[in-house]
């Protein structure tokens, strides 16, 4: 079970850090380094400290919340084990503290039994604190034990019955049984108490989903993304159905012409299309949302689309756009990597993984691809000293073995083919993890088992062009020409495209020359969906480059970290400069010693945030107004951040902000970030 826990909420490490306790000289140097985010020091503080007061709990509980957050459980929970011993009993705040603490080690160590029983144990210090409840709850949920889960969100509720997470925790299950009415009861409810708090649209939605109620339904997904880049709604996007879909669709264009500069709702229209593989209605509203606010992210988006249609010259156009703004961003330059690949240059490909694996070397996906593009080519012993580093550094990957051991097959390595071809099937022992174990099969001489798997996953991935693809490789290499060719022909029809790969594909050798195969070919590739013409719209649109102003603001690099010098209501700090992401977040750590020193205070506290990640997993935030952010010559009023508890950097902005800046653009030679901008200073 994968938790979303960091531990400590935000009162309890405002409260505990303002009331030092001890007052020996290197505890208290400790504290001081962790409202600075110098972990490794507060740590060295922390230790000298128990060097000298070995039964020191208040030290032992910040040496194990500082061992969890650098992933360390076994020193984490022996910390933590003697923090609970030596501290005072009556201490309830730190008592809390170190319980809460082990609770998320034993979380991390997949025990969730010590975890409740822990949770349990803070709940008995002070039953009239929250937290407890709510983390407990959240396991509860988890285990799918609602009727345990709503008794403590109950309890928070009559312990702050003005604040939203109870009647929210309660809602949530509601969902998940299905129980949709009593679910919207409690929504509208939190409505009520907080009518600009998003996420309670965005679930609320759900369930007037799940009475098939569209208008509504769509209705609250429009409010939830208006007051801000709700995580969950922009999750539920990609999941509608018709009649919500169209109806969504022309929701957000009416909000984008209400709105006409702002960038949010053609992008979304784009990113629902592409989910939909509308690739050129997804590019035009892509295209839309450029001229409005370029974004290096959009010109991602739009590269994938022309990727997805075939038009890989059009694709690296905008992949080299984003990489203008944005250079050493992984994901763009590994995807203009795969572009070259598709356009037919493996060897510009593989030049372009490895200036990949030179900013980041432990990428085993760029390990993989290399050795593949390699084997492709005929380079084997590089491409096996590839794979090899890509089997190290992930060893759950099972195209690496398959790969690897396509190549000791063809070297007549009999034993170490057969070896990386068993890994395979060890991996993947459940049908729910089958990926390429139907190669394993085949190429062990086990056609039938072969052919079973390949019909179970295209059971589980019957919308995928790629997947079709697969199935006429392995048919092809059985000899099985009709059954192969019927499968690449399906392939096809659902948009597969890349041509290029499909020329060199040694799994195709067996049906490449004959005449149906290249009738489909012919058929397919010349083929062009006129169904709407596109605009490069990437130089024009409302923000014409004239008569702008460019401001350049120097950066320093902490690995591969663009951090800038900024000021937080007048606090002197640094930002991580991320135009890969969203939102804009501050540690909690932060958080803590702007409110303890005066730069935050009580109204500066907006609210609650939920965020759900791919895995359905919910985090949950205080969301605060940053009055003023300033750096360079410019300056950001209003900054609503989210206290974000497992992030290091003291402030992260992403695209919510950026997209209000103008054009970005990322010099790593000159380490200055420019900015093309209107000529104001104020944002």
């Amino acid at each position: 079970m994968k938790q979303f826990l960091f531990l400590i909420l935000t009162f309890v490490s405002i409260h505990i850090m303002a009331q030092n306790r001890p007052e020996t000289y290197n505890y208290k140097r400790g504290v001081e380094a962790i409202q600075n985010e110098k972990s490794e020091e507060a740590l060295d503080f922390f230790n000298k400290d128990l060097a000298e007061n070995p039964k020191n709990g208040y030290s032992y509980s910040w040496v194990a919340w500082l061992h969890l957050n650098d992933e360390e459980y076994g020193r984490a929970l022996t910390a933590a084990d003697l923090a609970i011993k030596h501290l005072p009993k009556k201490d309830a705040e730190y008592m809390i503290f170190a319980y809460n603490t082990r609770a998320g080690v034993y979380l991390h160590l997949a025990d969730t039994t010590k975890a409740i029983s822990d949770y349990t144990a803070a709940i008995k210090v002070n039953p009239e604190e929250p937290s407890s409840y709510k983390q407990r709850a959240q396991i509860y949920y988890e285990q799918g034990r609602y009727d345990l889960a709503d008794a403590d969100y109950q309890k928070m509720i009559e312990l702050k019955p003005g604040d939203v997470m109870g009647y929210m925790g309660k809602g949530r299950n509601a969902n998940d049984q299905k129980h949709w009415d009593d679910a919207i009861k409690l929504f509208d409810y939190v409505e009520k108490l907080a009518n600009d708090y998003s996420s309670v649209y965005a679930f609320r939605a759900e369930a007037y989903i799940g009475k098939e109620k569209w208008n509504e339904a769509t209705d609250d997904l429009i409010k939830s993304l208006a007051i801000d880049w709700d995580r969950k709604a922009v999750y539920m996007l990609s999941d509608l159905k018709e009649p919500a879909l169209t109806m969504m669709i022309s929701k957000m264009k009416i909000q984008s012409a209400k709105s006409p500069n702002d960038t949010k709702w053609p992008y979304l229209v784009g990113t629902v299309y592409e989910q939909n593989k509308e690739y050129e209605k997804a590019v035009k509203a892509y295209s839309e949302a450029n001229a409005k606010e370029i974004s290096p992210v959009t010109y991602y988006r739009m590269s994938v689309c022309h990727f997805a249609l075939g038009d890989f010259e059009s694709a690296m156009g905008d992949i080299d756009n984003a990489l203008n703004i944005d250079s050493l961003d992984e994901d763009y330059m590994s995807y203009k990597a795969n572009i070259y690949y598709e356009m037919g240059k493996p060897l510009q490909a593989i030049s372009q993984w490895t200036k990949v694996l030179s900013h980041y070397p432990d990428s085993y996906w760029a390990y993989y691809r290399r050795g593949w593009f390699r084997k492709i080519i005929g380079d084997y012993d590089n491409a096996l000293e590839d794979l090899s580093m890509a089997i190290i550094l992930e060893p759950t990957y099972t195209y690496s073995y398959d790969a690897r051991g396509d190549i000791y097959k063809k070297q007549g390595k009999k034993e170490l083919a057969e070896a990386d071809f068993r890994k395979i099937i060890e991996i993947e022992d459940t049908p729910d993890k089958y990926e390429c174990i139907h190669y394993a099969y085949q190429s062990l001489g086990y056609n039938n088992k072969a052919m079973a798997a390949m019909d179970s996953i295209i059971l589980r991935k019957n919308e995928s062009s790629g997947v079709y693809y697969d199935a006429a490789c392995l048919y092809s290499k059985m000899g099985m020409k009709e059954e192969a060719l019927k499968f690449m022909e399906k392939s096809l029809e659902k948009g597969y495209r890349r041509f290029a790969h499909m020329e060199v594909d040694e799994d195709l050798d067996n049906i490449r020359n004959t005449d149906e195969y290249k009738a489909l070919i012919n058929k397919y590739k010349n083929s062009k969906d006129k169904e709407s013409t596109l605009q490069d719209t990437s130089d024009t649109g409302s923000n014409s480059l004239k008569d702008m102003m460019i401001t350049e603001i120097p950066f320093v690099k902490e690995d591969g970290i663009c951090k800038v010098k900024c000021s937080i209501n007048g606090l002197p700090l640094h930002f991580v400069f991320d135009t890969g992401a969203s939102d804009v977040t501050i540690s909690n750590v932060e958080a803590t010693f702007m409110m303890k020193n005066g730069y935050l205070n009580s109204k500066d506290v907006v609210g609650s945030q939920r965020y759900m990640d791919a895995n359905g997993d919910i985090n949950v935030g205080t969301v605060i107004n940053l009055k003023k952010v300033a750096f360079g010559d410019m300056e950001l009023n209003n900054v609503r951040a989210s206290v974000v508890r497992s992030q290091k950097a003291p402030l992260l902005l992403g695209q919510s902000i950026l997209g209000r800046l103008g054009k970005i653009e990322i010099d790593n030679s000159t380490r200055v970030i420019k900015i093309t901008h209107k000529d104001e200073k104020n944002f």
